[in-house]
């Protein structure tokens, strides 16, 4: 597949350095005290990595759980159906959940995960996510933080693949095929 592929950069390495820095002091300062970080996986990881250092560095001590969730397959369009492949570990009720993704589309996803902290008991539930795309939402639900608001192209690096490649790019770049 890395034959008929060609990736240009969208986000730099040091543009998103510096958002994910601004990103921490936004959520400081609006999410005091307590904050567990719930982190979606897999193409949030990275992003989810240098926010928690970022959080760290201005103050907060976040304790972090994950939670599977897929819908994309090895494909670049989602099913639609969201399924939980692997759950947290801890209790959420009477926490403060900051939820970290890496795309917000059609927002099924997000709604899935923000729904089930709030079933379980989170005192609030916040979310901070890498990318917005410019995409009619499936659910009415927006990201209470945003690293990059971006357009419809479908994008790899930083933690987001294409059929599990690419994750390691240290920016954001559109998948163009040759």
């Amino acid at each position: 597949m890395a034959g008929d592929v060609t990736i240009e950069t969208l986000i730099s390495e040091s543009d998103i350095a510096r958002r994910v820095d601004a990103l921490a002091d936004e959520i400081v300062g609006q999410c005091p005290g307590r904050l567990l970080v719930v982190v979606i996986l897999k193409g949030s990881f990275v992003f989810a990595a240098d926010l928690i250092r970022a959080l760290e560095r201005v103050g907060a001590a976040p304790e972090v759980d994950f939670i599977t969730l897929s819908s994309y397959g090895t494909g670049t369009t989602s099913s639609g159906q969201i399924r939980l492949d692997r759950d947290l570990t801890g209790d959420v009720a009477g926490r403060n959940v900051l939820i970290v993704d890496d795309v917000l589309e059609s927002g099924r996803t997000l709604e899935f995960a923000r729904r089930l902290m709030v079933e379980r008991g989170a005192t609030r539930v916040s979310t901070c996510l890498l990318l917005d795309k410019d995409v009619p939402r499936q659910e009415p639900i927006e990201a209470d933080f945003v690293g990059f608001h971006i357009g419809t192209e479908f994008v790899v690096g930083y933690g987001l693949d294409l059929a599990h490649l690419y994750r390691g790019l240290p920016y954001i770049g559109v998948v163009k095929r040759d």
